[in-house]
């Protein structure tokens, strides 16, 4: 009897089963290929930037769409935040009409949703954002899901951009704010993250996702860091060599970017006062190739910073019964039955 599995003959034993079962194993038990290193060839390069909350990645992105637009790329920039703020900057302050509200709009008229409705432009570089529900009445995760969905109804694999910027928030870690890493799309990841533990944390949780993918069969990698209000500390530059991940490029803490985001100012434009680093940026962004990176455990991101300032050196002690009820706690005999071993 031929077994159609194996393409051997079967035996009684089971020999031909044993050995697929053998082969299975080997193949589970096998290291993932090393992530692709070489340069990007897809016609188009997308490309979603994570980081904490408030660490700069809408101010980062805004610049950096708007520097690759002056240098002939065309650009679409896409906000997946449920916060919509992704494009404040872009456009002065002002917010586009969302995704998600657009479509609920079109949805109760009976109209289809237009590309004029939801996508904008300023000097070379398009925008949207996808938007979210409202605090209490839906997931946000789920927001994400629906206005990718409607996207691809606009066409979107279609339209042809050099680059596609996707901003995601990294501490939210349900799976629509997952989709580009554990659906393959993007081709790479860019995390934002500053000297501080909590957006180290982020960028960490991120590398561990993209991780985790890659292990299932995933193709992103992380295309390298960007270091933004840089302090001069040196922890965030530590936890990229740590994760194996290059420095894309280092935004300082200075007092006039600071002045100029809170007032919706683009600064990555050429020719101003900090036009040669977002330039730098967007080469680098795009030559980077994606890298598998080496997530660190928490102790790791703990040993970047000195120990006084983490509690590093804290010991954990226990609870007692006698801390939670103000009494010893009172052991009683248990009722389990024991057999004995057989001989």
């Amino acid at each position: 009897m031929i077994d159609h599995a194996t393409g051997g003959t079967a035996t009684p034993d089971g020999t031909a089963l044993h050995q697929l079962h053998r082969g299975l194993r080997d193949e589970a038990s096998s290291e993932p290929e090393a992530a692709h290193t070489g340069p990007v060839t897809k016609e188009t390069q997308i490309i979603a930037i994570y980081g904490k909350g408030g660490i700069g990645k809408s101010f980062t992105l805004a610049n950096l769409s708007y520097m690759m637009a002056q240098q002939g790329k065309k650009i679409l920039l896409i906000g997946c935040d449920p916060k919509s703020d992704t494009t404040s900057l872009l456009f002065g302050g002002k917010a586009c009409p969302t995704i998600i509200d657009v479509s609920s709009r079109k949805k109760l008229a009976g109209e289809a949703v237009r590309i004029e409705d939801v996508c904008f432009k300023r000097d070379g570089v398009f925008a949207m954002e996808l938007g979210g529900p409202e605090v209490g009445r839906g997931c946000g995760g789920r927001g994400i899901i629906h206005g990718f969905e409607t996207l691809e109804k606009l066409g979107f694999h279609d339209w042809g951009f050099d680059f596609v910027l996707l901003d995601f928030l990294g501490d939210v870690v349900c799976g629509g704010f997952g989709l580009p890493i554990a659906r393959d799309m993007c081709q790479k990841v860019i995390v934002v993250g500053s000297n501080d533990l909590q957006s180290l944390y982020v960028a960490n949780n991120v590398c561990n996702a993209v991780e985790y993918f890659r292990k299932l069969g995933g193709n992103v990698g992380v295309a390298g860091m960007v270091i933004n209000k840089d302090d001069g500390t040196g922890e965030a530059k530590k936890f990229a060599e740590a994760a194996n991940i290059p420095v894309l490029a280092t935004v300082p803490a200075h007092e006039d970017i600071r002045r100029k985001s809170a007032n919706y100012e683009i600064i990555g434009f050429p020719g101003g006062q900090w036009g040669d680093l977002f330039a730098e940026l967007a080469t680098n962004v795009a030559e980077a190739p994606p890298r598998r990176p080496k997530p660190l455990t928490q102790d790791g991101l703990l040993a970047l910073f000195d120990a006084k300032d983490t509690g590093r050196d804290f010991v954990l002690e226990p609870a007692t019964m006698l801390d939670m009820c103000g009494k010893e706690e009172i052991v009683k005999p248990s009722l389990e039955v024991v057999y004995d071993a057989a001989v």
